[in-house]
C-alpha cells in the first residue's frame, strides 16, 4: 500500500494563531466486513492495513461525521458531541459542537460552530467576550494536544492519521456499525511515529500532542469497511489540562458515514476573525 502518496494530498498548514481555547470537549462512535473467507481473519498485516486507513478516506473524498469526547473530572462525566461534514482532499471540515450544561445546571449553551482547516481551528459562538458574528482562530500546532481534545471534537482526518503511528494491532472480529459490515481492529499507536508519517499539515499538531500528552501511546479500537475506510474509531488519550496534577483520561470517538456527500467549507476572511482579548472561562 503506497503510503507516501498522502503527502501530496492535503494542503499545507495555515500560519498564525489567535485566541485561547477555554473549554475541553469530549468523544463518541463503529464496525466491518472482511475481504477474506466469511468469518475468518482478513488477509494482510493489521499494522499495514491501519497505516493506510487515512489514505482510504482521501480516496473517498468526503463524508459526514459524528464525534464525541467524554471525560470524567471532579466526579462528573462530561460529554461533548459534534456533527458535520469533512472534505479529506482539501483538509477542511465543519462541525456543530454541542456543549453540556454548566456545573450550575443552567440551560444548555449555544452550539459552537467549528471549522477545521490545515493547521487551524476556527470557532463561532465561542463566548468569552467574542462578538457573536466573529470567528476565533487557533493555530493547532501551538496546542499541547494538537486539537485532539481542546476543541471538543477531534478533527476526523487527524483522528485517522493517528493510525499512521500504529505499532501493534490485531484483528478482533467482524461486526456491524450502523448497518454496515466492518472489520474490528484493536491496537496501540505512537503519536511521535504518527507525526513523522502524517500529511504535512498534521505533522505539527501530532508532534505537539506527542509532547503535550501524559504519554505518546494511544490505545484505540477501529472499524473498517470493505473499502478500508474508517467507519468508527475510538482513541483513549491521557491528557494533562494544567488545572490538576493527575492526567485526565479522555475517550474520543469518531463515526464516519455518507461518503461522497457535498462538503462545502469556506475558511473565514481576515475581517471576520476576532483579534481582541478572549476572557477566561
Amino acid at each position: 500500500m503506497a503510503r507516501r502518496r498522502r503527502q501530496h494530498r492535503r494542503p499545507g498548514g495555515v500560519a498564525g494563531a489567535v485566541g485561547l481555547v477555554g473549554c475541553l470537549c469530549l468523544g463518541a462512535v463503529g464496525c466491518a466486513r472482511g475481504d477474506a473467507v466469511a468469518g475468518g481473519a482478513p488477509a494482510g498485516d493489521p499494522v499495514r492495513v491501519l497505516h493506510a486507513a487515512a489514505d482510504a478516506l482521501v480516496d473517498a473524498g468526503s463524508s459526514k461525521a459524528h464525534t464525541s469526547l467524554e471525560m470524567a473530572t471532579g466526579g462528573t462525566r462530561v460529554t461533548i458531541r459534534g456533527e458535520g461534514v469533512y472534505d479529506y482532499r482539501r483538509g477542511l471540515g465543519r462541525l456543530r459542537v454541542l456543549l453540556p450544561q454548566d456545573p450550575a445546571g443552567a440551560a444548555v449553551r449555544r452550539p459552537i460552530t467549528e471549522l477545521l482547516a490545515p493547521g487551524a481551528l476556527f470557532m463561532k459562538n465561542r463566548g468569552a467576550g467574542v462578538p457573536a458574528d466573529k470567528w476565533v482562530r487557533v493555530d493547532t500546532g501551538t496546542l499541547s494536544d494538537g486539537n485532539l481534545v481542546t476543541g471538543g471534537a477531534t478533527d476526523p482526518f487527524l483522528a485517522a492519521e493517528v493510525l499512521r503511528g500504529t505499532r501493534t494491532a490485531r484483528f478482533v472480529g467482524r461486526t456491524e456499525v450502523a448497518g454496515t459490515a466492518v472489520r474490528h481492529y484493536r491496537g496501540t499507536a505512537d503519536l511521535r511515529e504518527a507525526a513523522r508519517e502524517a500529511s504535512e499539515a498534521n505533522r505539527g499538531p501530532l508532534g505537539a500532542a506527542a509532547e503535550g500528552f501524559a504519554t505518546a501511546e494511544v490505545p484505540f479500537d477501529v472499524y473498517l469497511d470493505e473499502q478500508g475506510r474508517i467507519r468508527k474509531v475510538r482513541h483513549r488519550f491521557s491528557f494533562v489540562n494544567g488545572r490538576q496534577d493527575e492526567p485526565v483520561a479522555v475517550a474520543s470517538t469518531t463515526l464516519l458515514y455518507g461518503f461522497g456527500v457535498p462538503a462545502e467549507v469556506r475558511v473565514p476572511e481576515g475581517d471576520d476573525i476576532y483579534a481582541g482579548r478572549i476572557a477566561e472561562e
